[in-house]
C-alpha cells in the first residue's frame, strides 16, 4: 500500500542523521506500524519492532532500570528479539509507544547515544495519563498519518495516471471533459464508500466486494468504541455519546453539533474534555466557527459552536446505515450508481473536511444568525486562507453542494459585507470544473489540491 508519508519519513532520516527521533501519530488502523516497518525494511540493515501493547513487562521494565546502562539495554533487546544490531544501520520502532511513556521519555538519552535510529508510533499520545511523569523529548519530530487520501486510493486500485490529469486541469483551471470526469467521479464514489482505512482499501482492491469492506469497517468502529470504554476513563460515557451521535448530527441542514441532543441540560463546557479526547485520538475532525472571515481565523472563535466530522468517510457511511450489523452489497451499489435516495450532503461535506484536514489545514466555518436582520444571517461551510498573504482578499470561502441546484444567498451576503477580506469563492460540487460569475466551481476530487 503506497503512502505519501513514506517520503516524509525519508526526508526525516536524511535531514536528521540520528539527531532526532520521529513520532508518527494517527488513529488506530490507519497504517502507522505498517509504514514504519516498510520503511525499515528498505532503508536499514536490521530493525527491531517493539509493540508496547503486547510485549512483556520484562521488556517494559528495561526502560525503567537500564537507561543508565545502554550497552546492557541494547544487548538484552538484541538477544530477546533475536536481531543483530548494526551501528547507524539499525532502526528501533517503538510501536504503540503510549503504552510505555518511559520509553518515549527515554528518547533524549537514546538519541544522544547516537548508535541507532528511532521511530515511535502511537495514538492518544498527549492525553494526561500518557505523558504523566515524563519529560516530552525535544529531540522528537512529529508527523501525522491520516486515512488514505484519494490519490493513494487510486494507486491501490492500480490507476497511476488519472490523478496527473486531474492535477494538470486544476493547475490550468480547465475541465476534464465529460468522459474523464465521469471516470474520476466513479473512482471517487468508490473511495467514499470504501473509505481510506488501509485494511478496507486492500480488501476492496483484491475482490471489489463491498460487503467484505463493510465487515472490516465495522470491526474498526467496534475497536474504537472499545478503546473509548477502556481508555477514556471518567469521560468514556460522554465520549461514546458524542461518537455515536455524529451521523445524526451531520444529517441536520446546518451540520452543527447540538449538545442538547445528548442531554437537554448539557453545556459545552461540561463536554469539552470529551471533544478533545476524540480529537486527540484522531477519530474526528473538528471545525470551529470563526466570527470574522479575516486572516488569523483561529484567533476569532465562537467556541460554543462546532461541527464534528468523522475522520474517515467510509466509516461514517457504515455508521449511518446501522440498522443492521452489515450494509448489503446491493445498498452500496445503489449508492455507487445514484439509485438510492439518502442525505448525500452529509457524506460529501464530511469527505471535504477529511481531505482538507489530511492536507494539514485546520477547519473553520462561518455561521452568523441575526434574527432581526436577515442580511446578517449567513452560513458558509468552510473558510481557508490563501497560501500567499497579501494586503487584502486573503480568505477563500468554500461552499459544498451535492444537489443539482445551488443557492448562493449566504455567499453573496458574505462577499458584499466582507468584500475586502474575501478572495474568489469556491463551490465544491460533483460536476466538472468551471469558472462563472467569478466563482470557481471545483469537482470534489480536486479538493485536496486547494
Amino acid at each position: 500500500m503506497k503512502r505519501k508519508i513514506y517520503n516524509e519519513i525519508l526526508k526525516w532520516k536524511e535531514s536528521s542523521n540520528g539527531k532526532t527521533a520521529l513520532l508518527i501519530e494517527g488513529a488506530r488502523r490507519v497504517g502507522k506500524s505498517y509504514i514504519a516497518c516498510e520503511f525499515a525494511k528498505r532503508n536499514y540493515k536490521s530493525y527491531i519492532l517493539i509493540d508496547f501493547s503486547k510485549v512483556s513487562n520484562d521488556v517494559i521494565n528495561l526502560f525503567d532500570e537500564y537507561l543508565s546502562d545502554l550497552d546492557y539495554l541494547f544487548t538484552y533487546l538484541s538477544g530477546y528479539f533475536g536481531i543483530q544490531l548494526y551501528e547507524r544501520e539499525t532502526l528501533f520502532i517503538f510501536d504503540e509507544v503510549q503504552f510505555c511513556p518511559k520509553a518515549r521519555g527515554a528518547i533524549k538519552s537514546l538519541v544522544a547515544d547516537g548508535r541507532y535510529d528511532y521511530i515511535e508510533t502511537g495514538s492518544l499520545i498527549s492525553i494526561k495519563k500518557n505523558v504523566k511523569d515524563i519529560l516530552i523529548p525535544s529531540e522528537e519530530e512529529q508527523i501525522t498519518l491520516y486515512p488514505m487520501d484519494f490519490e493513494e486510493f487510486l494507486w491501490a486500485m492500480g490507476n497511476e495516471t488519472i490523478m496527473d490529469v486531474i492535477k494538470e486541469c486544476y493547475k490550468n483551471k480547465k475541465p476534464l471533459g465529460s468522459l474523464l470526469h465521469r471516470k474520476a467521479m466513479d473512482y471517487f464514489k468508490e473511495y467514499i464508500i470504501v473509505g481510506g482505512m488501509p485494511q478496507a482499501v486492500e480488501s476492496y482492491s483484491k475482490d471489489r466486494n463491498f460487503e467484505n469492506v463493510d465487515k472490516i469497517k465495522r470491526r474498526i468502529i467496534n475497536l474504537y468504541r472499545n478503546d473509548i470504554r477502556k481508555h477514556a476513563e471518567e469521560l468514556n460515557l460522554k465520549v461514546e455519546q458524542i461518537f455515536d451521535t455524529i451521523p445524526s448530527q451531520l444529517q441536520k441542514h446546518e451540520k452543527k453539533f447540538n449538545i442538547s441532543n445528548l442531554d437537554e441540560n448539557a453545556r459545552y463546557r461540561n463536554y469539552e474534555g470529551a471533544f478533545y479526547w476524540l480529537n486527540d485520538a484522531k477519530l474526528i475532525n473538528i471545525a470551529y466557527n470563526t466570527t470574522e472571515p479575516n486572516i488569523g481565523l483561529g484567533q476569532r472563535l465562537d467556541t460554543n459552536i462546532l461541527k464534528l466530522y468523522m475522520m474517515d468517510t467510509g466509516l461514517l457511511l457504515s455508521m449511518t446505515f446501522n440498522e443492521k450489523s452489515l450494509v448489503s452489497e446491493e445498498i452500496y451499489k445503489k449508492i455507487l450508481f445514484d439509485k438510492l435516495a439518502f442525505n448525500e450532503g452529509m457524506i460529501i461535506e464530511n469527505v471535504v473536511a477529511q481531505m482538507l484536514t489530511s492536507e494539514g489545514r485546520k477547519l473553520y466555518f462561518f455561521s452568523k444568525n441575526e434574527r432581526n436582520n436577515s442580511f446578517e444571517t449567513m452560513e458558509i461551510d468552510f473558510l481557508i486562507s490563501k497560501n500567499m498573504i497579501t494586503s487584502k482578499h486573503n480568505i477563500i470561502p468554500i461552499e459544498v453542494k451535492s444537489g443539482e441546484r445551488y443557492t448562493y444567498s449566504s455567499l453573496n451576503k458574505l462577499r458584499s459585507k466582507y468584500k475586502d477580506y474575501i478572495d474568489r469563492p469556491i463551490i465544491i460540487h460533483t460536476k466538472d470544473l468551471k469558472i462563472e460569475d467569478d466563482i470557481l466551481y471545483l469537482p470534489i476530487y480536486m479538493t485536496s489540491l486547494l
